[in-house]
């Protein structure tokens, strides 16, 4: 395995802030990882095992080992006339791995097209958009426990999936590096159209009765005009999770503001778009010299060409503030912040 000092990591994340790593190190297979982890570099080092570096915000220059993972392989475990089973390598670009499926005639990540990343962050963070999250087509993943260096195999109950949410974010943050995803697949797919932005859209279209590939266009026609391209403009998408509140605090901004949106949840809480709440409170559009809020996406914090991480995440925190004085809905990032 080459290691590499004083890394440049603007290439390896969407903020593409000027940030450096002490040892660089890219792994490409389960063996290289395995040797890694019971190297010195790794003892010695804080770490931070990096994907697509698309959820991610450096705030300043790492010193110690960054780990890229760029395991690769996509394979068929079983199929039948209905359903088809899945495994992709962490390491594999998660868009891709859609585009695939759906070329491929299976159903069920349709709605997750263009979601950047990699395959290992989708059970991480238990991703979702348009009505669809990953653990609604999830059966498994393998994991390198990194104390003992053993493979676990963790089902769908074991990742206790949550609103943008795992078990690896939470009481096992740190202690496994997934290294594959098996996922269920439908030959005979039925398309979710439910989510009010993709039905208008294909409609807009002409297109009546859809297929898996017109679900995935119309999604990532979306995408595209509601989010900057992050080879563009520095981002890493939505930077804060909708916050659900008690029908009761609901009810309390409502009188307030009567126009505040809110979706009813199934454990009787309602969602609040933190989009709306960024919106209202003037933030959307706003530019403070190399950094700002996207003027067509509120839930999006940019890097415009020169911006610092650490100057990013006092934005983040100066909004939080802001949100919870004017609504009292405390905010929380997506991002993880580094």
């Amino acid at each position: 395995m080459r290691i590499d000092e004083n890394k440049d990591l603007r290439p390896y994340h969407t903020f593409h802030l000027d940030v450096k790593a002490k040892y660089f190190v890219e792994v490409q297979s389960t063996d290289d990882l395995l040797q890694l982890l019971s190297s010195s570099l790794y003892k010695n080092n804080p770490t931070l095992v990096l994907g697509g570096g698309s959820n991610l915000l450096f705030t300043g220059d790492l010193n110690g080992l960054v780990i890229k993972l760029s395991l690769k392989g996509i394979e068929v475990v079983s199929e039948d006339a209905d359903q088809v089973v899945l495994k992709a390598a962490a390491g594999e670009n998660w868009h891709e791995l859609v585009m695939h499926c759906v070329a491929q005639g299976y159903g069920g990540l349709e709605n997750l097209s263009l979601i950047p990343g990699t395959v290992g962050a989708a059970p991480m963070q238990n991703i979702g958009a348009y009505g669809v999250e990953i653990r609604d087509v999830f059966q498994s993943l393998e994991a390198i426990e990194i104390e003992t260096g053993q493979i676990a195999t963790f089902n769908r109950e074991g990742c206790k999936f949550g609103y943008r949410e795992s078990v690896f974010k939470t009481a096992l943050k740190g202690q496994f590096i997934i290294t594959s995803v098996t996922m269920l697949l439908s030959k005979r797919p039925v398309v979710n159209i439910g989510y009010g932005a993709v039905s208008d859209t294909l409609a807009t279209w002409g297109i009546v009765n859809p297929t898996i590939a017109d679900v995935s266009k119309a999604v990532v026609h979306i995408r595209q005009s509601k989010l900057p391209d992050p080879d563009k403009i520095g981002n890493a998408g939505s930077f804060f999770k909708n916050p659900t509140v008690s029908a009761s605090k609901y009810d309390a901004l409502k009188n307030n503001f009567p126009e505040a949106p809110g979706y009813p949840q199934p454990d009787g809480k309602v969602k609040v778009p933190a989009a709306w709440l960024i919106e209202q409170d003037g933030w959307k559009g706003k530019t403070l010299g190399a950094i700002g809020v996207h003027p067509h996406q509120a839930l999006v914090l940019v890097n415009y060409g020169e911006g610092k991480g650490r100057d990013i995440w006092e934005l983040a925190e100066s909004i939080r503030a802001s949100v919870k004085k004017r609504f009292g809905i405390a905010l929380t990032p997506e991002v993880n912040i580094v």
